[in-house]
């Protein structure tokens, strides 16, 4: 089976981490990108502007 190139990862707003809207995006897991901290800027519809959006770990799931 195949390694996996992307990994998911959650965005939240850098401003405000505890925000209920938030962002799912794919992730290298090889070169140079893989080890940086990905840094975004996209549109927050709760402030109504355009903000960095952080990644932070996804959250654990149940089964």
């Amino acid at each position: 089976m195949a390694k996996k190139t992307h990994l998911k990862v959650r965005l939240v707003p850098e401003s405000n981490p505890d925000s209920k809207f938030i962002y799912y995006a794919k992730k290298p897991t090889k070169g140079e990108k893989a080890k940086d901290k990905l840094k975004l800027k996209k549109y927050n519809p709760n402030t109504r502007k355009h903000e960095f959006f952080i990644e932070k770990k996804l959250p654990p799931h149940s089964k």
